[in-house]
């Protein structure tokens, strides 16, 4: 399959930023270039004319001879598609250049019935919350790709149908919040100890009677308050109950979860000092979150999967990544997050592409 950046399966999310397009190129050009990135990403070495003469026989059937190579490969680097990285290296694509590629040179293929059944299996609810299934989606994702895996989960403001207290042990209960559409979350909070078997359930049916059909969010003040006033006619060892199950989902929750996992492979295209303190900087931005919700967010408004290649984004800027993040909704198509990878910017898309793409549609289907 082709990608197409307007074609509503791939959308293109870049910068609005002017760059070459592929009508400047000639064929030639076109296939000197594609073959320079594909290269790259194969081996994340620089390629330089005579390798590239030797490719490019073994595709075309064709001869190039090295000269005529190295006045292309210049050409390129005229448009600002290509840099050498050392006066006497080969090229290497630019973040501009890859942009180029994955919007009209990159050929994105399909899954295999076997990885398709593998991410199936891998996502599966039985058992499992959804903050779990979305958490091992995101391991699983980071496992295929080599890669770190991402992960906006829901927010938690989609109307409630019930919610229970289960006894753990001393001290210890388990607070169930289950939504009309099924989601279930689970929190484990601390309670008083001593605290009788009545409590939980008279804190269960306080909470389920004024939340039912409300979002978490409209109902929480209203309870605050309630018990603040003395209105709520509960004993102070079931008011505590009430109050650690609503502090179990704070005002942060309601705004998304964000799960990261997989950092470590990053660290596997590492060869220089200043590589990794450039991925220092960028855990400490991935840890800090800010940026990375802003990029999830940005893909969470756009239909398919979206691309965010190094200095087109803040966050990845420096540290030469590269990230595919596609949303996914329910069968009312609301949108409820967004899921994906980050890697090095010379991450194999082809691939990636796909397997984000299907991984958010596995999700969306389990959403229901």
């Amino acid at each position: 399959m082709q990608y197409r950046p307007n074609s509503g399966v791939f959308p293109n999310s870049a910068s609005g930023q002017h760059r070459p397009v592929l009508s400047e190129l000639s064929a030639r050009s076109r296939d000197i270039f594609r073959t320079i990135v594909e290269a790259y990403v194969e081996t994340g070495e620089p390629v330089g004319s005579r390798t590239l003469a030797r490719r490019l026989g073994q595709l075309t059937g064709g001869q190039l001879s090295p000269a005529t190579i190295r006045n292309v490969m210049s050409d390129l680097e005229e448009l600002g598609l290509l840099f050498a990285p050392h006066t006497s290296a080969g090229r290497l694509p630019t973040d501009l250049g890859l942009r180029l590629f994955v919007d009209g040179l990159m050929e994105v293929g399909g899954l295999t019935e076997a990885e398709r059944s593998s991410i199936d299996v891998q996502c599966a609810t039985a058992g499992r919350s959804l903050p779990e299934v979305l958490d091992q989606a995101t391991l699983m994702l980071s496992g295929l790709s080599r890669c770190a895996g991402m992960v906006m989960a829901p927010k938690t403001d989609r109307p409630l149908k019930h919610i229970e207290f289960v006894h753990l042990g001393p001290g210890r209960a388990l607070v169930v919040m289950v939504t009309e559409g099924g989601m279930v979350e689970n929190r484990i909070v601390d309670v008083p100890l001593g605290l009788p078997p009545s409590a939980l359930v008279e804190a269960t049916n306080y909470l389920t009677t004024r939340l039912a059909g409300r979002t978490l969010g409209l109902g929480r003040d209203q309870i605050l308050e309630e018990l603040e006033s003395e209105r709520a006619a509960l004993d102070e060892l079931t008011k505590k109950v009430v109050a650690a199950g609503l502090a179990s989902w704070s005002k942060e929750d309601n705004s998304g979860a964000l799960i990261v996992r997989g950092q470590s492979h990053l660290l596997d295209d590492v060869t220089e000092v200043g590589d990794l303190e450039r991925l220092r900087s960028l855990f400490a931005a991935l840890e800090a979150k800010e940026q990375l919700l802003k990029l999830v967010e940005a893909a969470e408004v756009a239909e398919g999967v979206q691309i965010f290649i190094g200095a087109e984004n803040d966050l990845f800027g420096l540290a030469g990544c590269s990230a595919v993040i596609s949303p996914y909704r329910d069968s009312q198509r609301r949108l409820i997050g967004a899921i994906g990878v980050i890697g090095p910017s010379r991450i194999n898309y082809a691939r990636i592409i796909p397997m984000v793409d299907y991984t958010a549609k596995v999700i969306g289907r389990i959403l229901g």
